[in-house]
């Protein structure tokens, strides 16, 4: 009989060999279609009943449902992971494994391949389980704007998938997630009076109303960063020639936000920070909650049972935000799956002995 965390780590390597560079993000990419169909065939063969779930709107975005055999009324575990990756820009071969020692190197090794492939090895196992019922939730387009997971979760009542539990695989080096920050991107447009640059006096400078938020920002940003938070500008553009004084400038902000804060609220302190006067418009361009994971109920004691099989704690507060929020919304949320190094970065990798161990792990305490 192969050993799961065998398994899991062979399976992995063929999740790494697949195409499945997100299409948001890279023009042209494969998107998840491949590596949904290779699931969907062994899931389908190994009695699960599979359902290909589209993001709305999306043409080329598949996500995997798939419930395990057996009766409805046992408890349902969600095991949730993402399928998608970011780009392969100065990578060599990166659809192509490489193990060197207890190493995989490749696009997507650890965020997040091998965690998919663990937990779809720990569903096969524990498919004829007399006490749960496994459900893998394998979405697409986690590095951008997060629509499998959203077209997944509306369409789990029509399936007959009431959770009530979720995991998330994502890599936290074995760790218990305990929290995550969330985030928010503020649009500020400042406009302007065109006129003359040797004779500034008679137009309004967009580029020195910018020069002055900047500046407030980085203040604010003294106290967000010492609560925990962060606050900056990541792009910043204004002006028309040389010559002119610019009547339009505009920035990003970022706000990354601890959890009992309002990411939705962003929008409103960035405009706090706008310099007396100014004429700007302040827009929200995107925002996602922070998490954190509940003390008491079914996420804090399946953490609580995964944790003592693999020695580690609810340790991890991610800087990032993951989908965790998302499947709260669902279910009682939990997240924790193996990690290694060079994530988004050229030389990606996974710990296979981290693989091997939280299969191992995962199933455990989930027949517990």
């Amino acid at each position: 009989m192969v050993d799961p965390g065998d398994a899991a780590v062979a399976l992995a390597a063929e999740l790494v060999s697949i195409d499945s560079v997100n299409s948001s993000l890279v023009r042209g990419a494969a998107g998840e279609s491949a590596v949904v169909a290779h699931l969907h065939a062994r899931l389908e063969a190994a009695g699960f009943g599979v359902s290909i779930v589209h993001a709305a709107g999306e043409v080329g975005r598949p996500s995997i449902v798939a419930v395990a055999p057996g009766p409805s009324d046992r408890r349902t575990v969600v095991l949730n992971g993402h399928l998608d990756t970011v780009g392969v820009d100065g990578m060599e071969q990166p659809f192509t494994p490489r193990i060197e020692g207890d190493r995989m190197y490749g696009r997507g090794a650890a965020d997040m391949k091998a965690g998919v492939a663990a937990i779809v090895i720990a569903a096969e196992a524990l498919a004829a389980s007399s006490v749960i019922r496994p459900v893998l939730a394998l979405v697409a387009d986690e590095e951008d704007a997060s629509r499998g997971s959203e077209a997944v979760i509306a369409a789990l009542p029509g399936l007959g998938v009431h959770p009530d539990v979720c995991l998330i695989a994502e890599p936290t080096d074995l760790a218990l997630a305990r929290s995550l920050r969330g985030f928010a991107v503020v649009e500020v447009v400042f406009t302007g009076r065109a006129a003359h640059s040797s004779q500034r006096e008679l137009g309004i400078d967009a580029i020195a109303d910018l020069g002055r938020f900047l500046a407030a920002v980085e203040e604010r940003a003294t106290t967000v960063r010492a609560a925990g938070g962060e606050l900056m500008v990541t792009r910043v553009q204004g002006g028309s020639s040389p010559f002119v004084v610019a009547d339009l400038a505009e920035c990003l902000v970022e706000l990354r936000t601890l959890p009992g804060e309002s990411a939705a609220a962003a929008a409103d302190a960035v405009r706090a920070l706008l310099p007396r006067g100014a004429d700007a418009r302040v827009r929200s361009v995107a925002h996602r909650e922070a998490w954190r994971l509940d003390a008491h109920g079914p996420a804090a004691e399946l953490a609580a049972r995964l944790g003592d099989e693999l020695g580690t704690g609810a340790t991890f507060d991610a800087p990032y935000w993951m989908e965790a929020p998302l499947w709260q919304q669902v279910a009682p949320t939990a997240i924790c799956g193996p990690s290694g190094g060079g994530l988004h970065s050229v030389d990606e990798w996974v710990d296979l002995a981290q693989v091997r161990r939280f299969t191992r792990a995962l199933i455990a305490a989930l027949e517990a």
